[in-house]
């Protein structure tokens, strides 16, 4: 049985994991010093009792410091329950209780990241409160401190555990982005290898795949020359053999390096200056197909239009696409006619280049004549189109290949210029979220939410703390000033008279907290006593005037002190 597991029965049960020794110590200073204030508060108090004042303290501290670790929320109602415990003293509701309170609020708000959890407690936790005073029917201070006092002790500190846990967790994602950074570091070197990697491919497949495409033609044509001996046509028959050889050995070499997984799906890099994937920098279209025509291709090839500005990457593009559909032309077709027509419009250059099939055999550019070759095919013509094509998407174009009359046919469309919505892998923007990775997305908006939360809580909370305060301020007040019996109207009530006839004399109301001495002081028998404040300074404790009733007749009345003498 796993260690973390123990059986009662039939079922297993999850064992509690024990905190850590450094933990524990923790766990026991912070208990120390909360015992400490609760022995100091037991000394500094009147009449307090060992028990509820002292012993049931420290053994409800001994619980709920441990509890905070792992449940934050419950330890905070256990201490909160110790402070509405002190409501009932009769001396002072105040209790060393609330520094507890205010530690664990703290800790709960270092330790749970969530706000709804803690501020429902919070809520229930002044239910409680308020449900005590209401029971106990204490006084007017007791009720200031439950709705002022408590609430500041639950929310503020929670705040400041919430603003270290923020902190803590802003240090860590510094760490954690440092390190990702390192690791991208890495990653942006691996890809650069692999890139040049790519670019070497790419330099074999588009300058010596061509030149031996040529020299194999070539070789091809003397070997038909009337004036060679079959000594010379054996070893030109050699020779081509010997070409076809290192053509079949270069598309190997060309597939270890191309299909060498690139961490960064977008198109290979293009540089404007130097050597492109487009062959020599220097190299222009009509020196291409002059040594085409040199070397006996049958090339028809036409330009129409006032040839226009180009931008250097779309004249690579230009000479690449021309490149690539003669060396495919020469692979697939040999001996076919190729016509190659160039039309400059306003602001786009359309290319197209045709290839007859060879007499005898309607294979296309890219395989037979009855299947489009629109895929990569095994060869270097199928990973040269599939380059081609990521290459003319890239600068904002469009190409089309397949079968054509026989033939095959390759069509592509131009910008002149590369535009910014079509710029090349390098050049993106990463300053909008929508340019960022799909995990650093998601981390930003977790990291976003969690904030937008914090600062929510940090505007709810003293709008919370408002809400139970001003409502219950207003309504004592209210209770405070409408059950004033000014002195002036107490002198003019007369033992003996009806209560119709001291109606118009009387408050509206009678003063709902008395204190207990007033309550448990003698009064005549069978009568019923009501108290009145003397005065309606809010501030102020004032006297209390009683009024005895016999049913509906005043029988007595006299001036209880508000405090107990």
């Amino acid at each position: 049985m796993p260690p973390h597991e123990l059986t009662t029965g039939p079922w297993p049960r999850r064992r509690i994991p024990r905190p850590p020794a450094g933990s524990v110590q923790v766990d026991v200073a912070l208990w120390g010093v909360l015992a400490a204030a609760t022995g100091y508060g037991f000394r500094d108090a009147g009449a307090p009792s060992p028990f509820l004042d002292l012993l049931l303290p420290l053994a409800v501290l001994a619980v709920a410091v441990p509890l905070s670790r792992h449940r934050p929320g419950a330890a905070v109602v256990l201490v909160n329950g110790l402070c509405a415990l002190g409501l009932a003293d009769a001396a002072t509701p105040a209790n060393a209780q609330v520094l507890s309170l205010a530690v664990l609020s703290c800790l709960l708000g270092a330790r749970v990241a969530g706000a709804r959890g803690p501020l429902l407690v919070f809520v229930g936790c002044l239910a409680v409160d308020v449900a005590a005073c209401a029971v106990l029917r204490v006084q007017p201070v007791w009720w200031f401190y439950t709705l002022a006092v408590l609430p500041a002790a639950l929310l503020l500190p929670w705040l400041a555990g919430r603003y270290v846990r923020g902190r803590r967790e802003l240090v860590r994602e510094g760490w954690q982005l440092a390190h990702r950074l390192e690791e991208r570091q890495h990653l942006v070197a691996e890809r650069a290898r692999l890139a040049e990697r790519a670019d070497i491919a790419a330099d074999m497949h588009d300058s010596l795949g061509h030149a031996l495409s040529l020299v194999a033609l070539r070789a091809g044509a003397l070997e038909l020359s009337p004036d060679l001996t079959g000594r010379d046509r054996a070893d030109l028959a050699e020779l081509r053999g010997t070409i076809a050889d290192a053509v079949e050995h270069l598309r190997e070499t060309v597939a270890v390096l191309h299909d060498v997984p690139d961490p960064d799906p977008e198109p290979a890099p293009m540089g404007e200056t130097g050597t492109a994937a487009g062959g020599p920098a220097h190299d222009t279209l009509e020196n291409l197909v002059a040594r085409a025509v040199a070397f006996g291709v049958p090339v028809r090839w036409e330009r129409r239009g006032t040839a226009p500005t180009l931008s250097p990457l779309v004249e690579r593009g230009l000479y690449r696409i021309v490149q690539e559909a003669l060396t495919n032309a020469l692979k697939h077709a040999p001996g076919g006619a190729i016509r190659l027509r160039i039309t400059h419009r306003t602001d786009r250059t359309h290319v197209s280049v045709v290839n007859d099939a060879p007499t005898g055999a309607a294979m296309g550019a890219e395989g037979p004549a009855e299947g489009p070759a629109e895929g990569p095919t095994a060869g270097i013509g199928g990973r040269g189109l599939t380059g081609l094509r990521e290459r003319v998407t890239v600068l904002g174009g469009t190409l089309r290949t397949g079968p054509h009359e026989g033939g095959f046919r390759v069509t592509a469309d131009l910008p002149h210029q590369v535009t910014a919505h079509t710029r090349p892998r390098g050049a993106r923007h990463v300053s909008s979220p929508a340019a960022l990775s799909p995990e650093s997305a998601g981390r930003l908006a977790v990291v976003r939410g969690a904030a937008r939360r914090r600062y929510a809580a940090a505007i709810a909370a003293p709008v919370v703390a408002a809400a139970f305060f001003v409502p219950a301020a207003v309504l004592l007040a209210w209770q405070l000033t409408t059950s004033a019996l000014p002195p002036s109207r107490f002198d003019e009530l007369t033992p003996g008279r009806p209560r119709t006839e001291l109606a118009p004399l009387l408050p509206d109301r009678a003063y709902p907290y008395p204190p207990d001495h007033a309550r448990s002081a003698p009064r005549p028998r069978g009568t019923t006593c009501e108290f009145y404040r003397s005065g309606r300074d809010l501030l102020d404790e004032v006297d209390l005037y009683r009024l005895c009733w016999s049913g509906d007749r005043l029988v007595a009345k006299d001036t209880v002190p508000m405090k107990s003498r």
